[in-house]
């Protein structure tokens, strides 16, 4: 069976659709309106670094839930959810190297997994589609291009790094407003942290994204970075904990919670 976004609109119906497997491509664009969020999983022993790498860099890293160990249901952004299941991949990590991309990690599970949900720039994008600002990735079909930036995070414990930005064309007469609204929702990135040429935050190439898939950008048009909840995976690589799992980049998981419910007043 075909599964198409227009048939799922509603956050618990599209959960059950990727718990069953049916659906392993980027959420962008699926349940509009409705907040989507990062994931990272640890043992306990490492929550504390990473719960104040969090704190240190809260534009990449803003926090919307975390769980208590062992605990896989959700309380705040979702009813009926499990993060074991409810993402469509999963990057599975071990001694700081990716090892396999999987579908669901019930299997793996541990009683003393810290999950933590950040916030998601997906979240933001109904609004600039709203209001009429292209978003290039939803328009192609594709999942966001994602840059590994020159920009360090603030250490924490056992967790340093540079900051992963995503990137979003816009037109120069769409600039101020697209960054007008973004600025709405700082608990999911908020706005731009960078605007022009990629090269002054350590972009080579910007055809040829770390993750995610290069999207057109057209003569007339600038590109904007936003700071990206991948960033803790880079993180996580230099740390090299026994074993971390997180989102694979642009699979995330589908919450309950409107993304005007999270934008600042």
């Amino acid at each position: 069976m075909k599964i198409t976004i227009k048939q799922y609109d509603d956050p618990k119906k599209i959960r059950a659709v990727i718990r069953k497997g049916q659906w392993k491509k980027p959420t962008a664009g699926l349940a509009p309106g409705y907040a989507q969020a990062n994931l990272v999983i640890l043992p306990q022993r490492y929550a504390f670094d990473f719960l104040l790498f969090c704190q240190r860099n809260p534009k990449p890293c803003p926090l919307l839930e975390v769980l208590e160990p062992g605990q896989f249901a959700t309380s705040f952004l979702s009813s009926a959810a499990d993060v074991r299941t409810d993402l469509p991949l999963y990057n599975i990590y071990r001694k700081g190297t990716l090892q396999k991309v999987v579908p669901g990690i019930k299997e793996l599970w541990q009683d003393d997994f810290v999950t933590f949900l950040i916030g998601c720039s997906y979240s933001f994008e109904e609004a600039l589609i709203r209001a009429g600002i292209p978003v290039r990735h939803i328009e192609e079909g594709r999942n966001v291009p994602m840059y590994i930036t020159s920009i360090p995070c603030n250490a924490a414990g056992i967790f340093k790094g540079t900051l992963v930005v995503s990137m979003r064309p816009m037109p120069a007469d769409r600039i101020a407003p697209a960054v007008r609204i973004t600025s709405r929702y700082s608990a999911v990135h908020g706005g731009p942290l960078h605007i022009g040429d990629p090269s002054k935050i350590g972009i080579r190439d910007i055809k040829r994204p770390d993750f995610g898939e290069a999207v057109t950008i057209r003569k007339d048009e600038v590109p904007l970075f936003w700071a990206c909840g991948v960033t803790p995976q880079i993180a996580v690589m230099n740390a090299r904990p026994d074993i971390c799992i997180a989102h694979a980049p642009g699979h995330m998981f589908i919450t309950d919670i409107l993304n005007e419910e999270l934008a600042d007043q």
